[in-house]
């Protein structure tokens, strides 16, 4: 990664402000350089793709990898059992499959298919069938990695711990929503590598006239007083 831009809103209805800002990061960056490709990449919940397709209709899609190999293995543990040799052998290979093979999407598809005939009644086989064939989509990791592209968003989850987490969920905290976005704000651009530049837009805004009164004296300090006073 050559550098990351952070950010990060307190909790908001469907997210509408980091959306915005999202897509205003997003257009600057490729007024500069509208030759770099785009990859939208997010776990499965459906209000980030609706947002993807409605507001960046362009792009490779990606579901994140290590979300997809977690259902894959709770799948597999539904069948076989949790951490025995069996799920762990086919764990490997399906997910294997997955990242090296083109379309390898297709194969865990396969294998959790013919699990869900078998285990007709186990809703986890059921529901990770449900997810791989809705994502199929979004499931191109060989060719992304071909083409250099991210599959996962560590960096994602990173954020939220060393922006977020560390400073703002520390014992006894507890924030209203001006003072932790204002702290969140500032962390965002310390960590961007942006905090001189919007500290400097800040400050040319925010200025407040002061008048200097003439006459003006300091009270006296208490060994002053105390000596006055004998």
């Amino acid at each position: 990664m050559i550098s990351a831009i952070r950010m990060a809103r307190m909790p908001e209805a469907n997210k509408l402000d980091l959306k915005a800002m999202l897509i205003d990061e997003l257009g600057s960056i490729l007024a500069a350089r509208p030759d770099l490709p785009v990859v939208k990449l997010a776990d499965e919940a459906h209000d980030n793709w609706t947002f993807f397709d409605h507001a960046i209709p362009f792009g490779a899609e990606a579901i994140d990898f290590f979300h997809a190999a977690e259902h894959l293995g709770a799948a597999l543990a539904a069948a076989y059992g949790d951490g025995t040799r069996q799920t762990r052998r086919r764990f490997e290979d399906l997910r294997d499959a997955l990242l090296d093979k083109p379309d390898g999407a297709k194969q865990v598809i396969q294998a959790l298919t013919y699990l869900r005939s078998k285990h007709p009644r186990t809703k986890r086989i059921a529901d990770t069938l449900e997810y791989f064939r809705t994502n199929r989509h979004r499931m191109n990791y060989f060719e992304l990695r071909e083409m250099g592209m991210p599959i996962g968003s560590g960096a994602v989850e990173a954020a939220c711990k060393t922006l977020v987490a560390q400073r703002m969920k520390q014992s006894g905290m507890r924030w209203g929503m001006l003072g932790g976005q204002a702290i969140l704000t500032i962390r965002g651009w310390t960590q961007s590598e942006r905090f001189d530049h919007a500290w400097a837009i800040v400050a040319a805004k925010y200025r407040v006239e002061v008048t200097v009164l003439d006459n003006v004296r300091a009270f006296p300090s208490r060994e002053t007083a105390r000596s006055t006073s004998v």
